[in-house]
């Protein structure tokens, strides 16, 4: 099972590694960069808030404890001293809320200034990343276009490899064609083979054909001719002349002409 395991992750490592665009990664991590950068800002923003809220309840802890000694000094003018006494009291109260509150303000603006800085220098870092991200990506489509190019001009590539194979596929088949064709002419000029038709023949039987065909012709006038004349003599030597040329009994019927017409 281990094993299994093992070459089970090991193909789907190699699949994912196929699958991955690294550009597609890079523009990833520079989203998530993004993101965190603008959960700082939001985070700045937030204690910037608060920091504001507080400057407000300050300043108006500070109006009622400046409110409370002019109340104080009144009465102790009318000779109310008790009630200079509370109005004394009261504005101790606040100034003890009052330096809680800047306390508390001091420790925020601290917080403040940090998530600040950091906000910044996180800037820093996205504007560099982003960069070098987009030169990173640029770097890799140039390789991977001169990639594409050396590849088809090299055949090595996968479309390529398809495109040669196919080519060599129709090279073979024609030349199988061919070799087919010509065993077949062979065969037939050889006389190995017959032909149903009766068309295929060799140049020299189409040569004596043509000749035999034409004898026949002045074989058959010659023939005609003595039939007309009413004589023998060219009769026998058209029946011999199948034995001889066309030329021969063609001149031998020439040299008997002349008896036909004495007789």
């Amino acid at each position: 099972m281990k094993r299994m395991g093992m070459i089970f992750r090991a193909k789907a490592n190699k699949a994912l590694d196929r699958a991955e665009d690294p550009r597609e990664t890079l523009d990833y991590s520079y989203q998530k960069q993004l993101e965190l950068l603008q959960k700082v800002r939001r985070g700045v923003a937030d204690v910037a808030t608060s920091r504001k809220r507080l400057e407000l309840q300050l300043n108006q802890l500070q109006g009622q404890s400046s409110k409370l000694e002019d109340q104080g000094r009144k009465a102790l003018a009318l000779g109310r001293e008790d009630l200079a006494r509370e109005a004394l009291s009261r504005r101790a109260s606040l100034q003890q809320q009052v330096s809680d509150l800047e306390t508390q303000h001091q420790t925020l603006q601290g917080e403040e200034e940090k998530l600040t800085l950091a906000a910044q220098r996180l800037q820093a870092k996205v504007d560099a990343f982003r960069t070098k991200k987009e030169t990173i990506k640029a770097t890799y489509t140039a390789a991977q276009a001169q990639t594409r190019i050396g590849e088809a001009f090299s055949g090595i590539s996968e479309e390529m490899g398809d495109v040669g194979m196919a080519i060599q596929r129709a090279e073979d088949k024609t030349a199988q064609l061919q070799a087919r064709a010509g065993a077949i002419d062979e065969l037939l000029a050889s006389g190995a083979l017959d032909d149903p038709t009766g068309m295929a023949k060799d140049d020299l039987t189409a040569e004596l054909d043509r000749l035999s065909g034409g004898s026949d012709v002045e074989l058959e006038l010659q023939r005609m001719k003595a039939e007309l004349a009413g004589g023998s003599a060219p009769k026998q030597a058209i029946e011999g002349g199948n034995g001889a040329g066309s030329g021969q009994a063609a001149a031998h019927a020439e040299q008997e002409r002349p008896r036909f017409d004495k007789q």
